[in-house]
């Protein structure tokens, strides 16, 4: 019999945890649930789940941050669930690893379209051999990155980025053909979003060295590979 893919869920509001439980039961989800960030976190500890769902405004360590501590060891989903409907707040969350946004109050077919979506990207693998550029090197099979022969710790949302760049090497991909590759059709206009997330790929694959520059803006219009 195959396991049901565990699902982490902390929101400090018993009642949408009560609720997010019966709607992804519903779904064919394991569901564990956390009241605070530091019992996310200890949960997470003992048990990895698969994906998680966090809520931004927590009692103690807030949503960001248990997002930013969970990065520290894990490529999981991590989705961030708030009623802050804020480009900035939204941005911070992105900024510490969060694969999706998604706003309060939500229907229950989007929140699990979302999640559905997030885990078919974690999980993707394909034919594809693995693809070099000087000393980076993408390996869809083991799904790992590597840079001069170290792993490079990418989330979800900065592998399927960096498959696709690399895969269109030299071609310009506009930023909502970027966004409805790996994000779908009604991200289609979250440039903010993208840019947050190439900004953290380029953190990991070039750093500080002027001389490593794989990603290349064409301004307002998209992004290509050039390494």
């Amino acid at each position: 019999m195959t396991a049901l893919a565990s699902i982490l869920v902390c929101d400090d509001d018993p009642q949408i945890l009560r609720a997010l439980r019966v709607v992804l039961r519903d779904a064919g989800y394991d569901v564990v649930l956390a009241e605070t960030g530091e019992e996310a976190l200890d949960r997470a500890a003992v048990r990895p789940p698969q994906a998680a769902i966090v809520d931004l405004m927590l009692p103690g360590i807030d949503g960001v941050e248990v997002c930013r501590r969970l990065r520290e060891w894990s490529d999981m989903p991590v989705i961030v669930l708030s009623a802050v409907d804020e480009e900035a707040e939204k941005v911070r969350a992105l900024r510490m690893g969060a694969d999706d946004y998604v706003t309060k109050p939500f229907s229950p077919d989007e929140l699990i379209a979302r999640l559905e979506a997030a885990l078919r990207r974690a999980g993707a693998s394909a034919d594809e051999p693995v693809l070099e550029a000087d000393d980076l090197a993408l390996d869809m099979a083991a799904h790992r990155v590597t840079l001069a022969g170290a792993e490079i710790h990418l989330t979800p949302i900065e592998f399927s980025l960096l498959r696709i760049l690399m895969v269109n090497r030299g071609r310009l991909l506009t930023h909502r053909a970027l966004l409805t590759d790996v994000w779908g059709p009604e991200y289609a206009d979250a440039t903010s979003v993208l840019r947050t997330h190439i900004a953290n790929l380029r953190g990991k694959i070039e750093g500080r060295d002027a001389e490593r520059r794989f990603i290349r803006t064409d301004s307002g219009i998209g992004y290509r590979f050039t390494g």
